[in-house]
């Protein structure tokens, strides 16, 4: 399965009572997909607030990102917990609701060894026919999926790329072990082309929801042999990068990429406690930025 270059990890639209506005994610699908040039998109990932969403909420996200997408993107469906069996459950569901792959996301707060998160990734792989991308954030987990168990289970079949908010360093190591086929995506939109330059496939971002186009634009550039026209487009985009998280101090995603498409003509609501508006410093710092 090909996932692209740019993928986006959407945010997941919200009614005045915060229940979800199904109308608004139809509206945010195909603006991701035509406009911002979304090659995937991953649903119920932690952008699309699943710490928040319940089983049926996700599955019903699923179905309908596969129906109205209609196959102008492919559908990542977030299936990861650090319950390896509710995992199991939710992924093999994800299945039977059509999409074309699962975002695993490494075990949070129970804190596994290397081998528990082998084995943990190893069994939710091997009860599906899907194609599977890793998800390692030491930043929101508090546990690191090592380059060499990344290695170890890229060895399975149907694991087939990662998205790595770890280290550089520790990147690179994954890449130039990688066995061939196996995708390496960045997970943080400011490296997006460091990662690129040290051999890595893409992007799955948060920003591409409000400069998607020049994000593909970047890529290709960098695909071309472009090299300077890469840097200049990534040193256009930096501000939004790097302002989405820090407006202008340090704020929980979503908080911000919602307000911004707000402001971008597509209001998609609020967020679900325990995260909250940005406040009015915050609003005036994305009015600016975006």
């Amino acid at each position: 399965m090909d996932f692209g270059r740019l993928i986006t990890a959407m945010v997941t639209p919200f009614d005045a009572e915060g229940q979800i506005d199904w109308e608004t994610t139809g509206r945010l699908i195909d603006y991701l997909i035509n406009e911002q040039q979304s090659d995937s998109l991953v649903i119920s990932g932690t952008t699309g607030e699943s710490p928040t969403l319940t089983d049926e909420e996700k599955l019903e996200l699923f179905r309908f990102a596969v129906k109205h997408a209609g196959g102008r993107a492919k559908i990542i469906a977030g299936t990861g917990s650090n319950n390896t069996a509710h995992s199991i459950h939710l992924t093999r569901a994800a299945e039977q609701a059509g999409v074309d792959g699962i975002l695993l996301v490494v075990p949070y707060y129970n804190r596994p060894s290397q081998e528990g998160l082998y084995q943990h990734f190893r069994a939710i792989a091997t009860a599906t026919s899907l194609d599977v991308m890793l998800y390692n954030v030491p930043g929101r987990t508090s546990a690191n999926l090592s380059a060499e168990t990344t290695l170890r289970l890229a060895e399975i079949e149907n694991i087939t790329s990662t998205k790595e908010c770890a280290s550089l360093d520790q990147i690179t190591q994954i890449i130039s072990k990688a066995p061939e086929g196996f995708r390496v995506y960045s997970g943080e939109d400011s490296a997006a082309l460091p990662v690129l330059s040290i051999g890595g496939h893409g992007i799955v971002s948060v920003a591409s929801h409000i400069i998607g186009s020049q994000m593909k634009q970047l890529i290709q550039a960098f695909l071309d042999g472009n090299h300077q026209e890469a840097a200049r487009l990534h040193a256009l985009c930096f501000p939004v990068f790097k302002g989405l998280f820090e407006c202008p101090h340090p704020v929980p995603n979503p908080v911000a990429v919602k307000y911004a498409l707000g402001l971008k003509g597509l209001p998609v609501g609020g967020v679900r406690l325990p995260l909250v508006a940005p406040t009015e410093a915050e609003e005036e710092f994305l009015r600016k930025l975006v």
